[in-house]
């Protein structure tokens, strides 16, 4: 439950806990709680490490405790933590690390696991600091359902210092925002790249794919943000692409990083758009995602070794690798569970591999190593292809 789920005031008797609105939750939030529990689903809530949330309901900035301990008596699962009326308490890293280790404090004393996810939006440089308080941590202005593109109201160059986070932010935008920040995520603290857009119709349905894709290879959480009860086939077929959700759950924790990035330009020498290789490890393997920024199909080869160069470890490795994107029966189209097509197997590190990446669009491979003696970690059990 996102912002506005509050009472118009808190509770008058101390310690003043927060309330929800009766007239929304007649029947109260621990009593849709119990019933999100029983479907086997979790429930997550909304606050602001601030006197008042993003639209003006109560925030939680001076009653971390009491707030943390509803959440407990709730039963929530997960806390999105926000940064509108913050009081001036941001400008350095450390104020506002203060202010947000408080409601971490206060979650970890109820006892309860629950997910805090920080939504910042990388002010003071959050990724520096909240790996140590938080599980997530949005590194970025709010998302907007276009694809690429200038907004003055998402107004930094980089991530990197930026001042003024805004909104406004398109997905491409957001996308080189975080090509730093990778380093920074690892198992249990996830950069968070904001919420999906899939389905939302700003953007055509193969830049939705490259959407989907690269959040899940970067590990951001997938937060579906669409009608769910009013999505058409081909969103559905999108956001429910096991092969990428299975990298996303990777226990490797692994994101990938961008490793090439090539201006592509027309026959008149004009650049039109970039062609980036983003790489990172897995378990049983490794993924490569191509991304083409360009309006018109690109054509490339690679490795796998010149682009994730850790694979020249395991020199002596064979590979089966699995285009993502492509239709495991094209006669179908682009249907849920449609997704993978092998490429094939017993290939090496130093293959090369044609690839030809539509405007706008990505192409995943997932190279499945086949032989277990070089499975990484201690998860043995190599995936083969027609698992998924």
């Amino acid at each position: 439950m996102d912002d506005c789920w509050h009472a118009p005031e808190r509770s008058p008797h101390p310690p003043h806990p927060p309330v929800a609105d009766p007239e929304r939750f007649p029947d109260g939030i621990k009593a849709l709680s119990e019933k999100i529990h029983a479907m086997g689903l979790k429930i997550g809530i909304y606050s602001s490490a601030g006197t008042m949330t993003c639209a003006r309901r109560f925030g939680s900035l001076g009653y971390e405790e009491i707030d943390a301990q509803t959440y407990k008596d709730w039963d929530i699962d997960y806390l999105k933590y926000d940064n509108c009326y913050n009081e001036g308490q941001a400008g350095y890293d450390l104020i506002s690390y203060n202010r947000y280790a408080k409601m971490s404090r206060a979650l970890s004393d109820t006892g309860r696991p629950i997910v805090y996810a920080m939504c910042n939006w990388g002010e003071d440089g959050t990724w520096n600091w909240a790996p140590t308080i938080a599980h997530s941590w949005r590194m970025s202005g709010d998302i907007i359902d276009v694809y690429d593109g200038f907004d003055d109201r998402c107004p930094c160059e980089s991530a990197l210092n930026c001042k003024l986070p805004g909104w406004h932010c398109s997905m491409m935008r957001i996308l080189d925002f975080a090509a730093p920040l990778i380093q920074k995520a690892g198992p249990g603290h996830w950069n968070d790249l904001d919420m999906l857009e899939v389905g939302n119709g700003g953007m055509t349905p193969t830049e939705y794919q490259t959407h989907f894709a690269m959040w899940a290879v970067i590990k951001s959480p997938l937060i579906l943000g669409n009608d769910l009860m009013n999505m058409d086939a081909v969103t559905k077929a999108i956001i429910t692409n096991k092969w990428l959700i299975d990298i996303n759950q990777d226990p490797k924790g692994e994101p990938v990083a961008r490793t090439r990035k090539t201006l592509i330009k027309n026959p008149h020498g004009e650049t039109v758009g970039v062609a980036q290789i983003w790489a990172g490890g897995l378990v049983q393997g490794a993924v490569v995602a191509i991304v083409n920024s360009s309006p018109d199909k690109y054509t490339t080869k690679y490795a796998l070794q010149d682009v994730y160069p850790w694979a020249k470890k395991l020199s002596g490795a064979k590979y089966e690798v699995v285009d993502l994107w492509a239709l495991t029966d094209p006669s179908k189209g682009i249907v849920e569970g449609n997704w993978g097509h092998s490429l094939g197997k017993g290939l090496s590190s130093a293959s090369y591999l044609p690839v030809e990446v539509p405007g706008h669009g990505t192409t995943v491979h997932r190279w499945n190593i086949i032989d277990d003696q070089f499975v990484d970690g201690q998860h043995q059990k190599v995936l083969r292809a027609e698992e998924l």
